[in-house]
């Protein structure tokens, strides 16, 4: 009995110090060391005449530059509109900057600083919108098109993504070249024409800046931004995207016979093999890893959040498999930890009674940084194992993109100005969708994704859905937030 009392007050004692540990760990943790932001002078406020910009941004959302699957379905007289509009709308802006229109309708446009030994920044905005959903158009407060202003905001399918950048944008030039501003290091302002579908405009804008061995002190495109309830401290967080995943399609094709559905082969046509295919991919996830962005944004924001995620964030040796559940616990959180496997179309036979000579699906995958597109096929054809089926992607597959510094000037200034903007903590992300400024990473040191914008959780639904809709603080906030980018960056 002696022996077991002994044992139980070991236990307890063990358990004790765990705690003792556990408490210790959790009240002293702090954020990882991160950029001092003390020392960053932003430059002052500007005048922002919201109305005016609200005019403007309901102006624009009126030219239809909707990108289809199908270039010709595209409305190309919908672009010139627009490119005219703005050299009409933004004259101070376009006195001083030198505008090039390349690869179709993708603008870049170059206001030239007063010192070449200075690194230029590259901002980007993007002119296309993706397609209303037919049918869906009465599901809209207001028409998709008519850039309504009413209820304190602009309606319309672009008044987020991206035409509310790309106003904002303008409008935040417009009024720093008005006043007389001159940069000192060089802005280039990089528009696509057809970022929801093919991202040849950014290609051929990277391409262009390569020529002339430009290489940018930071690129700042589209991709994360204000989350008014952010799930790790409950409040708003400004998220700027310091990578993004990569993005490629499978396809697979099962071939078959074929022939008459009277007379199928006994569980061997094209359609079972390729579903049996299917399965085991679909059961073969990549596995969740608490590291890189997503790591990182927990790290930072844990101090801000409730005691629980405190105190698992401070003891990873002993919560990290909890941690990880818990944040794939949603399909966004699990995003953040892991590659991701989406099979989003099927095709068979061209008629119900008829045997298909090939069966063929296509499997979308976003790859996580530390994961490459050669290690996604691997995996992808270990899965699989002996069933028939080829395997391919359908086209070159993007890479993940290289993680920014969190770090650097460039960021400081960017972290600065977005904390100072959202009035709240500012944490690195992972952009789990697709940017074009991946196409730039080749011409600049850091690329960063960051709209100036607060949303909720459920707002950010309306972005490619219904009732797309700008606020007129979200406005008055872009525009502010990148009239002093420039004047902090390049002043």
């Amino acid at each position: 009995m002696k022996l077991i009392g002994k044992i139980a007050l070991g236990a307890l004692a063990l358990v004790a110090l765990l705690v003792v540990v556990i408490a210790v760990r959790t009240l002293t943790y702090k954020t990882p060391a991160s950029a001092d932001l003390g020392g960053v002078k932003l430059a002052a406020p500007v005048a922002v005449d919201r109305a005016m910009a609200a005019q403007h941004l309901s102006q624009a959302i009126g030219f239809q530059t909707v990108s289809h699957q199908d270039k010709a379905d595209d409305q190309p007289e919908q672009w010139d509109k627009l490119h005219a509009w703005l050299q009409v709308t933004y004259p101070a802006a376009h006195t001083a900057m030198t505008r090039e229109v390349i690869s179709d309708h993708t603008l870049v446009y170059t206001w030239q600083g007063s010192d070449p030994s200075l690194a230029p920044i590259v901002l980007m905005a993007h002119q296309d919108v993706v397609p209303v959903t037919p049918g869906t158009e009465g599901d809209w407060k207001h028409p998709p098109f008519d850039g309504v202003i009413a209820d304190g905001a602009v309606w319309g399918r672009g008044a987020i993504d991206d035409k509310g950048s790309l106003v904002t944008l303008f409008e935040g030039v417009e009024t720093l070249a008005a006043a007389g501003f001159k940069p000192k290091r060089t802005v280039i302002l990089v528009s696509s024409h057809d970022e929801e579908v093919r991202g040849q405009g950014a290609r051929a804008a990277a391409a262009l800046l390569k020529s002339r061995n430009i290489t940018a002190q930071f690129v700042l495109d589209e991709g994360m931004a204000i989350i008014s309830d952010n799930p790790i401290t409950g409040g708003p967080v400004a998220l700027i995207g310091v990578g993004e995943k990569g993005y490629g399609t499978l396809t697979l094709v099962a071939k078959a016979a074929g022939g008459h559905s009277s007379a199928p082969p006994e569980g061997s046509g094209g359609v079972v093999v390729l579903s049996r295919a299917l399965v085991k991919i679909a059961e073969a996830q990549f596995p969740l890893k608490l590291d890189g962005p997503g790591a990182a944004m927990l790290q930072v924001l844990a101090p801000e959040g409730s005691w629980p995620i405190r105190m698992a964030v401070a003891n990873r040796w002993l919560f990290e498999p909890v941690i990880r559940s818990q944040v794939a616990a949603t399909p966004a959180g699990a995003a953040l930890l892991h590659t991701t496997i989406a099979p989003t179309m099927l095709k068979g036979s061209p008629k119900e009674n008829v045997l298909p000579q090939d069966a063929t699906a296509w499997i979308n995958y976003r790859i996580a940084p530390g994961d490459t597109a050669q290690g996604v096929l691997d995996h992808t054809k270990a899965a699989v194992g002996d069933l028939p089926v080829d395997i391919a992607w359908l086209k070159t597959p993007d890479e993940p993109s290289p993680v920014s510094s969190t770090s650097s000037d460039s960021w400081k200034i960017l972290a600065a100005l977005a904390g100072e903007s959202a009035k709240a903590p500012v944490a690195p992300g992972l952009v789990t969708a697709g940017t074009d400024s991946r196409y730039l990473q080749p011409v600049a040191k850091d690329v960063y994704r960051f709209q100036p914008m607060v949303f909720s959780l459920e707002g950010i639904s309306m972005i490619h859905g219904t009732n797309e809709h700008m606020t007129l603080e979200n406005l008055e906030r872009a525009v502010q937030f990148y009239a002093r980018l420039i004047a902090t960056a390049a002043g």
